[in-house]
């Protein structure tokens, strides 16, 4: 059991000190994932559904996967883009819960069946709940005394900032919601746009879409460790892209970006920053990025710079010492999760951009009665009113407390890790702690691990205490036993049947 007391006062003077000199082993890299029970090469067993070779055949036929068990295609398999990309995933179907017709039973057996399939899809998520720690999402919140407001359809389409002629609508929420990250990136009132986005991806599909329409020859430059939604956006909006190789430590490799920039220095940059990678919790250094353009002769008419700071750009603000994230800086943009470190019952998030630049991606739409500068038309109105209720009730110290838990928290996991004999890894300034991948899948599916080839993390949140992890830990530790003994035993079985025949 940890010390909590102890744990404490050592680890508070290490919160900003790099832990990444711990290096990950070299592990072999798995060429399939399976599930639990099968081997490499094998057809992945489904145990939920069970299908049938012919029930299999149909299904991968209606999603259009190959019929072929042997190829190592479940019966959906998400395919790549290109093959640079290429990734394997294991494959979990989800069933389906069934729509009865109600004239089929009466009203009381309706209602008995719709409340009993509820009651037991809440069970699930409360177990659930209690299991995740591989997702950056903050599933510590209670918006109770917002449910009286679940039965109004809150729209806020168009601009938040000009009003439609739909007046059930939650822009004075949002509106202050804007105005508070304003503040924390340090721009005025009168000088920015934003709105309250449906998700992240949805900030930096818009974020990008500025700097494009700002330089329609821009070239996008973002490191290979960026989440997936940046080059997305550049295969949406027809954009060259350059992926810039990265550290160790999944930071952007500045010198191949100085090479790359000097590579195309005809063309403007459109460059996106990682303010936390997906996977590592890397964050590129905002200020060295703005020298190296410089260095390369951009100047800032030719360059538009978007922060990804989804998960990290709520917590860098109320870190010391950490790189500021302004718009004091040359930057075009910047997009948060409202979901992840916030913590909301439905995905959102906020982008913010300078006023001037958004002419460009705006138009009047007269049936609205309002401006189309979104990437969505309709938007979700309640979205904005629970960031609002929790960014009241915690304000900007409030969320200074909850950063300064979840780096401590990170450093206790970190230290419990690598005494348990696991190779671990945690960047500075980041909450993400990256292990050696679990062998059993099972175990990856219970707690909810987000994995990429041989490595696993923890993306510590407010919701994650001291005792979870020892809970976690302690069942990582059995996993990978059990895991090993299955090894040793398989060894001796290989010896038995050798010396049998």
């Amino acid at each position: 059991m940890v010390d909590h007391s102890t744990a404490e006062q050592d680890l508070a003077s290490e919160i900003l000190h790099l832990s990444s000199s711990l290096k990950l082993p070299q592990i072999e890299t798995r060429s399939s994932l399976t599930e639990s029970g099968s081997q490499v090469g094998e057809s992945p067993r489904s145990p939920v559904l069970n299908m049938s070779e012919e029930d299999f055949e149909v299904r991968a036929k209606l999603v259009g996967a190959s019929p072929r068990r042997g190829n190592g295609l479940a019966p959906y398999q998400a395919l790549p883009v290109t093959k640079e990309d290429m990734c394997t995933i294991t494959q979990h179907l989800t069933p389906a819960l069934p729509v009865l017709e109600p004239s089929d039973s009466t009203p009381e057996e309706v209602e008995e069946r719709v409340s009993r399939v509820i009651l037991e899809y809440k069970k699930k998520l409360e177990e659930r709940t209690q299991m995740h720690m591989g997702y950056p999402y903050n599933l510590d919140f209670d918006y109770g005394p917002l449910e009286c407001l679940q039965k109004f359809m809150i729209n806020n389409l168009g601009d938040p900032f000009i009003e439609s002629n739909y007046g059930v609508h939650s822009r004075e929420f949002e509106i202050g919601v804007l105005n508070w990250f304003a503040k924390l990136w340090e721009i005025e009132v009168e000088d920015f746009w934003g709105y309250v986005t449906n998700c992240g991806t949805e900030g930096n599909l818009h974020g990008i879409l500025v700097g494009r329409e700002t330089l329609p020859d821009g070239i996008l430059y973002s490191s290979v460790e960026t989440h997936y939604s940046v080059f997305k956006a550049a295969r949406m909006y027809r954009m060259d892209a350059v992926k810039i190789d990265t550290l160790a430590s999944g930071e952007m490799d500045y010198d191949h970006f100085r090479a790359m920039l000097l590579k195309n220095h005809d063309r403007p940059a459109i460059v996106n920053v990682n303010i936390g990678t997906t996977v590592r919790g890397a964050v590129d250094d905002l200020d060295k990025v703005i020298d190296i353009l410089k260095e390369c002769g951009f100047d800032e008419d030719n360059f538009y710079i978007h922060c990804d700071g989804a998960l990290f750009g709520m917590m860098i603000p109320f870190v010391k010492l950490a790189p500021k994230v302004s718009f004091i800086k040359p930057i075009g943009s910047v997009s948060v999760s409202g979901h992840k470190f916030v913590g909301a019952p439905v995905p959102c998030g906020v982008v913010m951009t300078r006023l001037k630049l958004i002419q460009s991606v705006s138009s009047d739409v007269e049936y609205l009665n309002s401006r189309d500068a979104t990437i969505m038309g309709s938007r979700n109105g309640h979205a904005p009113i629970y960031l609002w209720y929790t960014l009241n009730r915690k304000g900007y110290d409030g969320i200074r407390k909850d950063v300064e838990k979840c780096l401590m928290n990170a450093h206790v996991l970190r230290k419990m890790l690598h005494e348990a004999g696991i190779s671990t890894m945690l960047n500075e300034l980041s909450s993400t702690v990256v292990f050696e991948r679990p062998e059993e899948e099972e175990f990856v599916r219970k707690w909810q691990l987000a994995c990429e080839s041989d490595i696993a993390h923890v993306v510590v949140m407010p919701n994650i205490s001291i005792e979870k992890l020892e809970v976690f830990v302690h069942e990582l530790i059995e996993s990978r036993a059990r895991m090993a003994a299955q090894k040793a035993m398989s060894v001796a079985k290989q010896a038995l049947l050798a010396q049998d025949s």
